[in-house]
């Protein structure tokens, strides 16, 4: 019979739970018997003790169940890709319709933005009509029938996991890393994928800050993906300036659809090329990363991801002009201010932090997952880093709605950008693939 007191002490002490005792726990938890100070307690012990690799299989399984699983018919498989989050990552939108249009089918499910990063749901609201909360149902019909689907996360799928994460949030144990993977893993098991790609941002603009760090979460996703019989890969990609040159919801799916027309930002294209890629190769469409990085460019060439994502618009009731002229679709907001260099040099640092914390408060984040937002606030990033300006040269281009929520940002973009006298080295953006 369960214990719950014997369970916290098993873990307080270092000890290793028996799988049934996990599944017990999780869905007694789920169903409100055990409470949250309890939970509480053996988050912090996890927190401190770690979990060993069975019991992280167990306990994210258990987790992935505690509500409706996505279940295609057998033989039919999906892709899904994962971001860890960032500033101006609009790659999800460029991602999915390249890799649906190269034949492999995705089942994407996106989250709305919390913080200082932005959320796929909420970048494609910003498309008049947009539907980004389909059924179960009709999502997995919307995936056979043209091979994409995009929807927020529903709240039937891993629903116990919530329910962690809200403890985690407020007992300080959110960085763990076994929780870390539980939490992503269990939801993407639930949505129903066969085959998993991890965006793992590292940088001042990313959750994790190292590269250390980085790279340990990217191995244990891969590591926990692969004991569940999901192949995996993880890109480790930089995030300490924003990807692209715009941040704001309307202008990234603007910018993401240049990218798709072939006249996006080099950042923003290069990495979604090896996002897809390999999505294509674990796909099993490709032999090698490399070719499935190669079928992904010629993809975008052909044009054919451009008119797969107006297809996936309008089969969730969104305008598809805003493929055909996404300038006259997607807008910033009407007011402008603008920040200029204070001396000539070269942009040696551009705070991705700084810029998303700046348009959080001009109205395009929020702080409770209820908020509502300013889709067409925005920042345009005319000098990124390693470009020379001269004094007096525009460096921020500020989009914005409400005076008193500028000035509740000046400081972030003026503090984002620092110039220096030396040119700068390059970045590199791709920092480390991770495969099982």
């Amino acid at each position: 019979m369960f214990d719950i007191l014997s369970f916290l002490e098993e873990k307080r002490d270092g000890m290793v739970h028996k799988a049934a005792d996990i599944e017990t726990f999780v869905n007694q938890f789920h169903q409100g018997t055990i409470p949250d100070y309890q939970v509480s307690a053996w988050l912090t012990s996890v927190y401190h003790k770690g979990l060993s690799t069975e019991e992280l299989k167990t306990l994210t399984l258990a987790l992935a169940h505690s509500g409706h699983v996505v279940s295609f018919p057998q033989g039919f498989k999906a892709a899904d890709k994962h971001s860890t989050g960032g500033v101006g990552d609009k790659t999800t939108l460029v991602v999915v319709p390249l890799v649906a249009a190269s034949g492999v089918s995705v089942a994407k499910l996106s989250g709305r933005g919390l913080g200082f990063t932005g959320g796929t749901v909420d970048k494609l609201e910003a498309i008049p009509g947009m539907n980004v909360h389909l059924s179960t149902e009709a999502f997995m019909n919307q995936v056979h029938r043209i091979g994409c689907a995009i929807s927020g996360h529903s709240l039937e799928l891993a629903p116990a996991e919530g329910k962690f994460y809200a403890l985690r949030d407020v007992t300080a144990t959110v960085p763990s890393l076994p929780l870390i993977c539980s939490s992503i893993v269990s939801k993407k098991i639930a949505g129903g994928a066969s085959s998993f790609v991890f965006d793992v941002k590292c940088g001042r603009g990313a959750f994790m800050q190292t590269f250390s760090g980085a790279r340990d979460l990217a191995e244990a996703l891969v590591s926990l993906s692969a004991s569940l019989g999901r192949p995996s890969m993880a890109v480790i990609s930089a995030m300490d300036q924003p990807l692209g040159k715009w941040v704001g919801n309307s202008m990234e799916v603007y910018e993401a659809i240049r990218v798709l027309q072939g006249a996006g930002p080099s950042d923003t294209e290069t990495l979604s090329l090896n996002l897809a890629g390999t999505m294509i190769y674990l796909g099993g469409k490709a032999t090698s990363l490399a070719e499935g990085i190669e079928m992904s460019q010629n993809t975008l060439k052909s044009g054919k991801a451009l008119e797969k994502f107006k297809e996936l618009i309008i089969a969730q009731q969104g305008d598809g002009a805003a493929c055909d002229s996404p300038e006259k679709v997607l807008k910033p907001a009407e007011k402008k201010y603008t920040v200029f260099a204070s001396e000539s040099g070269f942009v040696s640092d551009l705070n991705a932090r700084s810029i998303g914390e700046g348009v959080k408060r001009i109205g395009g984040g929020r702080t409770r997952q209820e908020e509502h937002i300013d889709l067409k606030v925005a920042v345009h990033l005319i000098a990124k880093i390693g470009d020379y300006v001269e004094k007096g040269d525009p460096l921020l281009d500020i989009y914005y709605s409400k005076e008193e929520k500028l000035q509740q940002a000046i400081f972030y973009f003026e503090h984002a950008v620092t110039l220096q006298s030396i040119k700068p080295l390059d970045q590199n953006l791709i920092m480390e693939i991770v495969a099982s």
